[in-house]
């Protein structure tokens, strides 16, 4: 399957067979206190930085509209001087005819934010603040 837009992963998620959960981690950058003076300018040019993990929310994939749904429900969390910069998405599948619950989602949200950390976020769909999926190099 081709997703070309965070709706496509959304879509997908509703045509399982298994109700699902989405389980969504917001990044934004830092800049690590050893960074080089190139990294610094890099940084204060609006590029480069360390990905930090900045909030993290679960909802079932009938309990979301839209990308545009979660970006503006975001906002209620956004830090205007570090504003969330990607949102990593994954699904957590349920049992037949059982949709997994918030406290399902909660180990495997951990999870997801550790990841992203240490920088294993190769699972996981990063997604900019239009919606579009990200890849890397």
């Amino acid at each position: 399957m081709d997703i070309s837009h965070f709706d496509d992963l959304l879509r997908a998620a509703r045509a399982q067979p298994e109700p699902q959960r989405l389980l969504f981690v917001f990044v934004g950058a830092e800049l690590p206190a050893d960074a080089t003076p190139a990294q610094r300018a890099r940084f204060e040019a609006g590029e480069g930085g360390a990905l930090a993990p900045l909030m993290c929310v679960d909802k079932g994939a009938d309990e979301l509209e839209s990308f545009d749904a979660l970006a503006r429900e975001s906002l209620q969390f956004d830090q205007p001087d570090r504003p969330w910069r990607l949102v990593f998405a994954a699904a957590l599948a349920g049992a037949p005819g059982r949709a997994p619950t918030s406290a399902d989602a909660d180990a495997p949200l951990q999870r997801m934010v550790e990841a992203v950390k240490t920088g294993s976020h190769g699972a996981y769909i990063p997604f900019d603040r239009r919606g579009l999926p990200v890849r890397w190099g």
